[in-house]
């Protein structure tokens, strides 16, 4: 800690003593040291008065331990201080729920209020969404195909109450709106009827969501003046990370604590802004306070992260992309200053220049083939670099899933940072299964299931084939397995009468004396589970997983999926287990994230983990980096360009002249809020923006992924499920540019 020396372009940052800076920070470039350092700094001076704290403001909760303890390691060391004292590290959602939490009854909450969490508001949303369109059964006729059933408008209203709250319009205020512009609009009606249905359900249960959460924040600081003199006194310095993820609401929080004269720095790199689609954010925001009077504006673009010649290939996406992109309104999607390499004698140095490890795929694979030949690739070049760091990064969950069974089938170890873990599914999936079967207890079927889950371990595909013990369990397996579907009334197995023994009927008493005594014990099991269901829900999780698990992982992610039984079975006291079920059902399926008890819920580390392939999502591996990386389905579909023979993932075939529905009603929400009177809406104009919004956000995305890549990075591309996709535009320019390198390129292959 004490050895860190700062580039030029740092030091200019670490020498930042007061008012308002944004920094633009290329990938590598060091940006949470650049950060963490200043902080330290601001805290030795002596200036802060003991009731006074820097305030560091991130993304993500990871980030949010990861600037603690960098920031008290330098406080500690360098400067002999007391670490955790003078400074605050809070995401956005931490610092609004610290700010209405001192003054709720300002916003009109009690003390007492409760946050949702997402599977709650998700299922509040489902059911606003369902009523809805069963009260509007003809609503949708002028826009889809199909009838627009709850699923189908709950995600329209999903992003449209998001909308609403970052733009501070309740409910009634929008129906004001709504109902005093000259114009039918059924796509606004619609989601401000479903929003006042959200809004009374969270009311109705205490609590508000996570974007109530940051409105209320605001509206506290602006109705109180002497509140907000408070703030600024308590938080004299604010240090923000991450600003290009900056949303609407989080740049008039900050501006309204640090003030117009205030101290306030900026830090992110705007061509890594990859969370438009799922969010308010916008990199606009941090683009455009660089360039406010009074704000000095640096950059740093030294990264001693990747070799040459993928510095290059990063560069030259951007130099691409702002001077030949084929739709002009893209060539800003990326944004200088290019990478440069540490200078001579950085601590960081790059890594040796390798062209020959850069490998742009020319030939294009059907979806599963892509998935063989990359696992392929990685048996090959595994055995030879088990002290280095791998990663597959996939555009979606699915393709990860994919990903990660091929790897098991080989025997390849990995670790995934998806939307849950392998574990995680398999442990909700065997839970529910069994719980499945308990409420349908005469079901022979899913008895034959609640078998073959208590003996997974015995599966071919689990064991060594090498192994005439383990190979003589597959064998009992398959033939119970066979056995149990042969009975037709589960009763006379579990519970016999003299006259109906299923069991002893069998012969397998004298047959298989063994196999005999392996069904009395899984009877015996059985019946024990099903006495446990007068238990509460969490109670029978328990139960069972302390009878199918052995490892510590497994029985806490046991515990934690009780304890959201036990929430959902408070919220709705008439679900019996059949509905229950369900809740286990959409975690194993991965309809919703979860969050297991593995590394991905905290600050991951690629090198701890050399030999090991990490899968990830290109947006999860956002801060992270490998020494070899493979970027998948770089198509046209995945990484789309805005030109006419485009698709779109937001797009529905059901959709009349596909028009993304919820680009059009955010659209219609924007424009009435910004002006009443002289709003006008033309159909298809938001779905031709959000197009190219889109498109710019993939090509972030595919430098962001890129940027990965230390020493080695292989870029492949398949042809989708129709056999018609073609590469990505941009990557197509990519192989282009790589092959007139010549010999100093590479081939590419």
């Amino acid at each position: 800690m004490n050895s860190f020396n700062p580039r030029p372009k740092q030091q200019a940052v670490l020498d930042y003593t007061g008012g308002k800076m944004g920094v633009s920070a290329v990938p590598g470039s060091g940006k949470t040291w650049t950060l963490s350092l200043p902080a330290a700094k601001l805290i030795a001076r002596g200036d802060l008065a003991d009731d006074q704290e820097v305030l560091i403001v991130t993304l993500v909760n990871s980030a949010v331990q990861n600037f603690s303890s960098r920031v008290g390691r330098f406080v500690q060391e360098r400067y002999h201080l007391l670490p955790n004292v003078g400074y605050r590290v809070r995401t956005l959602h931490g610092l609004a729920h610290d700010i209405v939490r001192e003054r709720p009854a300002l916003t009109g909450l009690s003390d007492e209020f409760q946050i949702v969490d997402e599977r709650a508001a998700d299922e509040m949303l489902q059911d606003a969404a369902r009523t809805w369109a069963k009260q509007h059964p003809d609503s949708a006729d002028d826009f889809l195909a199909l009838d627009l059933d709850g699923r189908k408008a709950s995600w329209v209203a999903s992003s449209f109450i998001k909308q609403a709250k970052d733009l501070q319009l309740t409910p009634p205020e929008l129906r004001y709106l709504v109902e005093h512009h000259p114009d039918p609009l059924p796509l606004l009606e619609m989601g401000c009827d479903i929003y006042t249905e959200y809004q009374r359900a969270l009311a109705y249960r205490g609590g508000v969501d996570f974007a109530d959460l940051i409105r209320l924040a605001l509206r506290t600081v602006q109705l109180d003046p002497d509140f907000k003199a408070r703030l600024q006194h308590r938080w004299p310095y604010i240090l923000e990370d991450e600003a290009q993820d900056s949303s609407r609401l989080q740049e008039l929080i900050l501006r309204e604590l640090a003030g117009p004269a205030g101290n306030w720095v900026r830090v992110g790199d705007p061509n890594q802004a990859i969370y438009e689609t799922f969010t308010t954010a916008d990199p606009r925001y941090l683009l455009d306070f660089m360039e406010e009077e009074g704000v000095d504006a640096r950059d740093l673009p030294n990264s001693g992260r990747s070799m040459q010649s993928i510095i290059d290939m990063a560069n030259e996406l951007i130099r691409w992309t702002r001077a030949e992109h084929p739709v002009a309104a893209l060539q800003s999607a990326l944004a200088t200053p290019y990478i440069e390499p540490t200078p001579p004698g950085d601590p960081q140095p790059n890594p040796a220049d390798d062209p020959g490890a850069i490998h742009l795929g020319e030939r294009g694979y059907a979806p599963h083939a892509e998935i063989t030949a990359v696992a392929a690739s990685l048996e090959r070049w595994l055995p030879e670099h088990e002290d280095q760091t791998v990663a597959v990064l996939v555009p979606r969950n699915t393709r990860g899933f994919e990903v990660a069974n091929e790897l098991k089938q080989r025997g390849i170890r990995y670790i995934e940072l998806l939307r849950s873990t392998h574990s995680t599914r398999a442990t909700a999936g065997a839970l529910g299964n069994i719980v499945r079967y308990l409420a349908d207890p005469t079901s022979t079927k899913k008895l034959v299931t609640v078998y073959r889950v208590w003996r997974r371990d015995d599966r071919a595909s689990e064991i060594d084939p090498t192994d005439e013990e383990a190979q003589a369990r597959v064998h009992r397996l398959e033939r119970v397995t066979k056995l149990l579907k042969s009975c037709r009334h589960v009763e006379d197995f579990l519970w016999p009468r003299p006259d109906h023994d299923w069991l002893a009927a069998t012969g397998l008493d004298e047959e298989a004396p063994a196999l005999y005594d392996h069904l009395q014990a899984f009877r015996a099991l059985v019946r024990r589970w099903q006495g446990a269901t007068t238990l509460p829900i969490d109670q029978l999780i328990l139960t069972l997983a302390q009878d199918l698990f052995t490892s510590a992982v497994d029985l806490a992610l046991a515990h934690k999926l009780a304890l959201v039984l036990h929430r959902a079975a408070e919220q709705h006291p008439n679900w019996r287990l059949p509905e229950l079920t369900r809740e286990l059902a959409v975690v194993a399926k991965n309809e919703r994230k979860f969050l297991g008890f593995s590394e991905e819920d905290s600050a991951f580390d690629p090198d701890a983990h050399p030999g090991e392939v990490v899968i990830a999502t290109m947006h999860k591996a956002k801060g992270l980096e490998w020494d070899k990386v493979y970027l998948m389905a770089v198509n046209d579909y995945n990484f789309p360009s805005a030109l006419p023979q485009d698709t779109f993932i937001g797009e529905r075939w059901f959709v009349r002249e596909s028009l993304n529905l919820e680009a059009e009603a955010l659209a219609q929400l924007a424009g009435l809020h910004e002006n009443t009177d002289l709003f006008f809406y033309e159909e298809g104009g938001a779905t031709r923006a959000v197009r190219r919004d889109y498109a710019a956000e993939r090509l972030r995305l595919l430098y962001v992924g890129i940027t990965r890549a230390r020493k080695s990075l292989v870029i492949t591309w398949n042809t989708g499920r129709d056999g018609h996709r073609q590469p990505a535009v941009p990557l197509i320019a990519l192989q282009t540019w790589w092959e007139e390198r010549g010999p100093e390129g590479g081939s590419g292959r």
